[in-house]
């Protein structure tokens, strides 16, 4: 194997890494297979993470690779404009078949910050479309992560992601309160947190602030997480979804669900929308629906939005478009043959019956082994992924949860630091011995942190 020294590292600029940090210890993956990666210098190391909660079905599966191998021999690419390709058809039928409720026409791109910004876009087309272009507020929610395009930013609640960019942000952008209760939703295994009476509710202030200040009747959609995966794992109480759609359909406002971690069965169901028993207006995907090996996104749109937007050029000339949007690589047709394998597998596997049962293993392996750990003040996990959450050291945020994902690397298990906390979200093949290393190693470098 090749020693790091080989790579030039010079020209490389690492997205969301210390770069400089990062050439003094450098962790490059030459080869993956199944749960694990292999190092540049020879290291077997645990994907506790579907590396970046994208490999549901984990590592270097032939049915996907074969897929694509066909695909590029047959068509390797056309324009998505004025024409299509088969398989994009084909992915389309069978992503609007697994989406809940009337969520039955599907916008392609090419990863979840295009999704993000694209229903963004829908929205306000759409309200425009039916006479109510004034609807131009959008909502989202502190510590939400809604991608890095400006929209996604926007409506995006993680001050980091933020603060660099100022006027350039979307104007007319409020957010709801976060969902966490530190205090009495510090441990949660595998159910969903119940608000106990006399806690403040948090989407009152959505009710008698946020809503009353904008006027209803300027605001365009709400986007949400169903569960807050990339600020870590943070789980919205029960109820809260339901009494969100409730509070929209009340007053014409469209929900956007982003599912780029959510969907393709790491709550154990299809969506998170199916978990919770809500649909969306619109449904964002990304990550999963591929296994993670060829960029595809999109969003799922409500028969209602899309009838919507033709309805209103009923009148218009034939070559009149009715939405000017659109991606080069919109429904790829070698990214929708990786789709259609990736999704035929999951079922064929029943991996995501499998993600919800190896979640309670996991759910139950995390709360075991490091509650009561030096700086441990919280453990969530439901569907199959956790959060463990330290406290902060003085002066130095983020620095601990950086520290122990750095130490399990040096012992093969990679791990995911989310601000203080530390993810953990294995692919759905995982057996019960892996999750067992993947919390024992992590217990370890918990205990050297303090």
């Amino acid at each position: 194997m090749a020693a790091y020294q080989d790579f030039n590292m010079e020209h490389h600029w690492l997205p969301f890494t210390p770069n400089r940090s990062f050439k003094k210890d450098p962790r490059i993956f030459v080869a993956a297979d199944g749960m694990h990666f292999t190092t540049h210098d020879g290291r077997q190391v645990i994907d506790g993470i579907s590396s970046l909660w994208c490999v549901g079905a984990g590592h270097n599966r032939k049915p996907i690779n074969e897929a694509i191998k066909k695909q590029l021999d047959t068509l390797d690419y056309a324009t998505a404009f004025q024409a299509c390709n088969d398989q994009a058809f084909k992915a389309a039928e069978m992503l609007a078949a697994m989406a809940p409720g009337d969520l039955n026409k599907v916008l392609f791109c090419n990863s979840g910050s295009e999704a993000a910004d694209t229903s963004l876009k829908v929205a306000l087309a759409y309200h425009r479309a039916r006479g109510e272009g004034h609807r131009n507020v959008f909502i989202g929610r502190e510590k939400g992560y809604h991608g890095v395009g400006f929209g996604g930013m926007s409506v995006g609640g993680i001050p980091a992601n933020r603060k660099a960019y100022g006027a350039a942000l979307l104007p007319r952008v409020d957010h709801m309160r976060f969902i966490h209760d530190p205090v009495n939703h510090a441990y949660i295994n595998g159910v969903e947190p119940v608000w106990k009476e006399g806690q403040e509710d948090l989407l009152l202030e959505l009710e008698n602030r946020i809503l009353p200040l904008h006027d209803p009747s300027n605001v365009a959609a709400i986007i949400v997480e169903p569960v807050a995966g990339s600020a870590g794992w943070y789980l919205p109480p029960r109820g809260y979804l339901k009494r969100l759609r409730e509070i929209c359909d009340r007053h014409g406002i469209l929900l956007i669900f982003d599912e780029v971690i959510t969907g393709f069965g790491r709550m154990g169901t299809n969506f998170g929308a199916d978990y919770y028993g809500v649909v969306p207006d619109m449904l964002n995907f990304a990550k999963c629906v591929t296994n993670g090996v060829i960029p595809l996104g999109g969003v799922i749109c409500s028969d209602r939005i899309y009838d919507g937007m033709m309805n209103a050029h009923a009148s218009s000339p034939d070559h009149a478009i009715e939405f000017f949007h659109g991606y080069t690589y919109s429904g790829h047709p070698v990214a929708c043959a990786a789709a259609i394998a990736t999704l035929n597998l999951f079922k064929q596997d029943k991996l995501f019956e499998r993600a919800g049962q190896m979640g309670q293993v996991l759910g139950d392996a995390m709360h075991s082994g490091l509650k009561g750990l030096p700086n441990v003040i919280g453990i969530r996990s439901l569907g199959l992924a956790g959060a463990v959450e330290l406290s902060s050291i003085a002066g130095a945020p983020g620095k601990r949860a950086y520290d122990i994902f750095m130490d399990c690397f040096h012992q093969g298990v990679l791990v995911r630091p989310a601000a203080e906390n530390i993810v953990v979200c294995p692919p759905y093949i995982v057996e019960k011995e892996h999750i067992d290393r993947i919390v024992n190693v992590l217990a370890d470098a918990i205990r050297k942190s303090a």
